[in-house]
């Protein structure tokens, strides 16, 4: 499947965040070239860090460079929530306790009464009970992004659970939230955030993949692809109470929502006590709240409300390294870049 790239030459380049035009190095910030983790990390290919909307620290390793689109895997699903909580206040969507039913009315005629009952909250807070990908085998995934119509299968498929009783780790299902975004608005999920996020954003150059049913990946199986630093415009969105540049982009009732989620769930890995919930997971990490988005091999948006930062750091997504990579951010990556943004 071929990538889907699409430009824009909007705002300015990566390097130019909010009113911040240049990276200020802050006298700490030479410490991370003595972390090992970072300095001697084959598979580390890019951190930024920002507080109060300024660069403090931007590298590239291992022959990256500023301009590369990385692919963010899981992140995927952050940019998602952004664009529902967007629809949402638009009018495309009523609430989040739409029933999903009102864009797959085929889920009305199920056998299985459950499916007319789930809500499009328990889809981002993977808790739709419907159908998931294996990812306890080794096939799982592959058998998965295999299907003709991988959308039509899931919905199809028998449930593995009651809507809302459990957090299942579900790409499949989440990667319904493309098509409720596209058949909501009648845009595709591209192009509604070309409009509404992206480019307010000056985020210039985005790949996005389709998935073999003809929708953007709202999951991160197949991924989008952006720059480092424009994770960073991203996560900036969420201390900014929805602002960029002093342009509303979304709402601050739903980044209220989702930095303060009603009943999360609890979650198997990240961090240490992480909750998920509306796409994004939190945690007490190090002695700070964090928000922050997860992809596969250590793909990382952390929010730190408290410092009013962001970190942003994009690493390998090499299956052979992945979950050691994602290790070594939680265990020794994040404390160090913590220590610098503390400063």
């Amino acid at each position: 499947m071929k990538k889907a790239f699409v430009m824009w030459a909007l705002f300015g380049l990566c390097g130019r965040f909010a009113l911040a035009q240049s990276v200020s190095q802050t006298p700490s910030s030479s410490f991370l070239d003595t972390v090992t983790a970072i300095r001697d990390n084959p598979g580390l290919y890019s951190i930024v860090l920002s507080r109060d909307n300024r660069i403090v620290y931007e590298k590239y390793f291992n022959g990256a460079g500023k301009d590369d689109l990385r692919n963010d895997q899981s992140l995927t699903k952050d940019i998602c929530s952004l664009l529902i909580g967007i629809a949402i206040d638009k009018g495309y969507i009523h609430s989040l306790d739409e029933k999903i039913s009102r864009w797959f009315p085929q889920l009305i005629k199920d056998t299985d009464d459950r499916k007319r009952t789930i809500t499009l909250r328990q889809l981002m807070n993977q808790a739709s009970g419907l159908y998931h990908e294996q990812l306890g085998t080794m096939t799982g995934i592959g058998d998965f992004l295999a299907l003709t119509d991988p959308s039509g299968y899931t919905l199809h498929a028998p449930m593995v659970g009651d809507p809302g009783r459990e957090w299942q780790y579900n790409n499949a299902a989440t990667h319904l939230l493309s098509l409720i975004i596209t058949r909501s608005t009648g845009m595709s999920t591209l192009l509604f955030a070309e409009k509404y996020l992206f480019r307010p954003l000056g985020i210039q150059e985005v790949g996005w993949m389709k998935m073999k049913d003809g929708y953007y990946d709202g999951s991160g199986l197949l991924s989008i692809r952006l720059r480092t630093c424009d994770l960073i415009k991203i996560g900036s969105l969420l201390l900014q109470k929805g602002r960029y540049a002093g342009r509303r982009i979304v709402s601050s009732k739903w980044i209220d929502s989702i930095l303060l989620p009603t009943a999360p769930y609890n979650a198997t890995w990240g961090f240490s006590g992480s909750t998920y919930a509306l796409c994004w997971y939190h945690a007490r990490a190090y002695g700070v709240e964090i928000t922050y988005g997860m992809g596969w091999g250590g793909q990382s948006l952390v929010v730190i409300p408290s410092l009013r930062a962001v970190m942003a750091v994009n690493e390998s997504i090499s299956d052979f390294h992945a979950i050691a990579q994602s290790t070594l951010f939680i265990t020794k990556i994040f404390p160090a870049l913590l220590k610098v943004i503390s400063f």
